[in-house]
Parts: structure tokens; sequence; C-alpha cells
């Protein structure tokens, strides 16, 4: 059976492992099948098949990426699926994104510099080098000076909604990343909607409007899921005629929680692979 992992990330935005490091565990892990999906960026994506075509790997990689957009008061996040990386509209896009994310990140250092952590953006933008920066590595900074154990904690502690480093995002709505991500070509993809702490009635609207906004898919399966939430996700892919999709959503090694980790969709789920396989064929 073919091993299918659809979402991880790698050293170009908050990943942990380089992409050929990615790449190598990926087949390490027996998958197959691996999109790469980094936040708000494709830069990846030509590293990834330079390695793959040098060192001669048995993986099949499906070109991606993680769009951040805000819906409602929450931050939803939409993956794009087999894209053409160069469509100049999804690349105006994503450097809306990241000039976005960049200004933010200026932000969360200023105030958390306020609360007495000076140089705390430099360390940040060190540590994400030439990737994008994101909150991970503020608080990956904040985790090596030792004022949390974890990435976790740091988070609950500063990143979090009303506490001192956090700043709201102000990224693009549902039907623009979606727009983006089919003028490519691609099929877009609602990531982890169990994770948005909704309940099941807003869930359901997130559901109907970003279909309602053209969206195709919607992740069903991730490594660390209970069986009982992902029988009901699959229920709600058939309900809202969305196809499955499944992920690590892959950004470093954890024991609960790897490439290829525990991924498969419950019966009667429509694989999302297969629309672009389908797609394929008719060429």
């Amino acid at each position: 059976m073919i091993k299918y992992d659809l979402h991880s990330h790698s050293t170009f935005s908050d990943g942990r492992l380089s992409v050929g490091a990615l790449l190598e565990r990926a087949t390490e892990k027996g998958v197959d099948v691996l999109a790469l999906t980094d936040h708000d960026t494709v830069a990846g994506i030509e590293p990834a098949k330079q390695f793959i075509a040098d060192r001669d790997l048995n993986l099949e990689l499906v070109t991606g990426v993680e769009i951040s957009t805000k819906w409602e008061s929450f931050e939803i996040h939409i993956v794009g699926l087999s894209i053409d990386t160069e469509n100049t509209h999804l690349l105006n896009l994503l450097t809306e994104q990241q000039n976005k994310r960049e200004a933010r990140a200026q932000e969360i250092g200023r105030r958390l510099a306020k609360k007495g952590y000076e140089d705390i953006y430099e360390q940040a933008k060190a540590l994400a080098k030439d990737a994008e920066i994101t909150r991970a590595h503020f608080a990956q900074a904040l985790v090596e000076r030792g004022v949390a154990k974890n990435i976790q904690g740091v988070f609950k502690k500063f990143l979090a909604r009303g506490k001192t480093g956090y700043v709201p995002s102000n990224w693009c709505d549902m039907t623009t990343a979606i727009t983006a991500i089919q003028a490519a070509g691609g099929v877009s993809v609602l990531a982890h909607p169990g994770r948005y702490q909704m309940s099941n009635k807003w869930l359901r609207k997130l559901l109907s409007e970003f279909k309602l906004a053209g969206g195709q898919a919607m992740e069903v399966a991730l490594p660390q899921q209970a069986p009982s939430e992902r029988q009901f996700l699959g229920q709600l892919s058939q309900e809202f005629d969305l196809l499955a999709s499944q992920g690590s959503d892959f950004h470093y090694p954890m024991p609960w929680s790897d490439l290829g980790k525990n991924l498969y969709l419950p019966k009667d789920c429509q694989a999302v692979w297969q629309s672009w396989q389908d797609a394929q064929e008719c060429n």
C-alpha cells in the first residue's frame, strides 16, 4: 500500500530539518509520497526536487504550500497541493503574506523587548536564517533563554492570545488563498480542522464557508488523533462533499508524531490524491 504524507515543513519555514534531512527521514519512515508545505513560501520545492534527483530517492514529491488565513476570529490554515510553484498569482499572494509575517515578527520582538527580552527579534531571526520567521522561532529563542522548558510552554506563557508577545495576525481571507491555489492548478485543503478549538456548530460553519469559497478537501487523518475524531472528520468530509487528505504536519521528530506515522483514511472517504492522479491520466 502506498503511504502518503501530505503536510510537512522544513527549515524554509518553521520546521527543524533541512529539506534534505526531511526527505531522507521520509524515506526511512516508509513514506512513498510526500508533500512539502512550508508556511507561505515555496522556496524549498526546487531544492527538494534537486535533492531527490541527486540522491535518486524512491520518493514522489507533491509541490505544496500552507497559507495562513483569517476567518471570523480564527487563524485558519489552508494547504495547497500539486501546485504550479511558478504561478504569478500565487507568488504575488505569498509575497504579501511574507511581508505581513515580517511586520508581525518585528512587532512581537518589540513587545517582548519592552518586557525585558532585549534583542529577541534578532535572535529569532538568526534561528530562522533564510526562512520565513514565525512565532515558533521566537518560542525557540525563549526556550534557549530558559524562560520555559519547551515551545508549548512559551506559547502558553508569552505568545497566546492576551499574552505579552501576542500580536493579532493580518492574513488574507480564505477565498483569496483558495483562489490563488486554484490559479496555480492546485487542490485547496483545510488543514487540521480538529485543532481550531471550536464547537461542532462552528466547525460545520467553517466547512460550509470553505466549500462555498471553492475549497476542495480537508485533512481527516493526523498522527496524534483519537480514532473517534478521525471517524468524525471522515464523516464531515462526506457530509460536505470534500476530498479527504492526511498528513503529519511534521516540524520535527516527536515520540507521538512523525512522518507517515498512523496515517490512514476512514472507510468510504474519497482520497485527495485521486484528484491529481485523475488529472494526470486525462492529460
